[in-house]
Parts: C-alpha cells; structure tokens; sequence
C-alpha cells in the first residue's frame, strides 16, 4: 500500500505480533488464544460468564477453547457455588505453570519493545490507541454518515 492507513498499520501489525506469539506458542503444543485463556483467568478462579466479555470471545468460540484447556489438562470446571448454573474454571497446577510461562513471554516482548522505542513514543502510542478506542466504544466513526 501506497499510502497506509492508521487501519492498515494495527491491523498489518495486529496479525504480525500474533502469528510471532503463536509460532511461540506452537513450540509448547499451544496457541496464543489458548495461551490467553490462561491468562484471563484468575489464580482462584473464574466464573465462565466472566470469561468470554473479558477475552473479547464469541460463546462457541469460548466453548471449543475451554474445551482444549480441559483436554490438556490445564483447567478444571466446577459448579460455582454462588449461582447452581454457573461453572467456575479453575487452573490446575500445569495450567499455572503453563499460565507463567506465557506471562513470561509477554514480558519480553514488552521488554525488547521499550528496548527499541523511547517511554515518551509508549505514552504516545497508548494515548493514541485510547482515542482510537473511544472513538469507537463511542461510535464516533460512523456517526454522521449512517444518521
């Protein structure tokens, strides 16, 4: 592209830091989505219900993840005892370890990230990817062409 686009940029971006964490990720027999799960739930434990909204995840797409994590045996589910249809998944002791080590390789990225990038371009990123976000939760994109 000629002229890049503020789109264009995170998404070329976006698909370049997940296709490096997942070829990470596939050194362990996992992926970065199931590597997020992990991540996204709490040492104690999560209720299910909070897991999709926290991971930006589609319910089926939840279940199948969910579902891997168990077949790993990298979670458990038990009934939570606050609400009888509720589930709360709870790590097990490889899913903690396993929960580290992608915690780990989030610390580096991140490392090797501000090794290369001054803390004032940080700011700035993160001040520009907030008003891209509220711009958005906003709907201020659209809102003049769909009115």
């Amino acid at each position: 592209m000629k002229n890049k686009t503020i789109d264009y940029v995170l998404r070329a971006t976006w698909q370049a830091v997940a296709r490096m964490y997942n070829e990470e990720a596939a050194k362990y027999d996992a992926s970065m989505a199931l590597a997020f799960a992990l991540l996204c739930i709490d040492r104690e434990g999560t209720p299910s219900t909070l897991l999709g909204p926290n991971m930006g995840m589609e319910a089926t797409s939840l279940t199948r993840t969910l579902k891997k994590l168990e077949e790993r045996g990298l979670i458990t589910r038990e009934k939570n005892p606050n609400d009888g249809r509720g589930v709360i998944i709870r790590l097990t002791n490889l899913g903690l370890e396993k929960r580290e080590l992608s915690k780990q390789k989030i610390k580096l990225f991140n490392e090797k990230i501000t090794e290369h990038i001054s803390d004032e371009k940080i700011r700035s990123f993160f001040e520009v990817t907030d008003v891209i976000n509220s711009l958005i939760s906003d709907r201020a994109i659209f809102e003049d062409i769909d009115a």
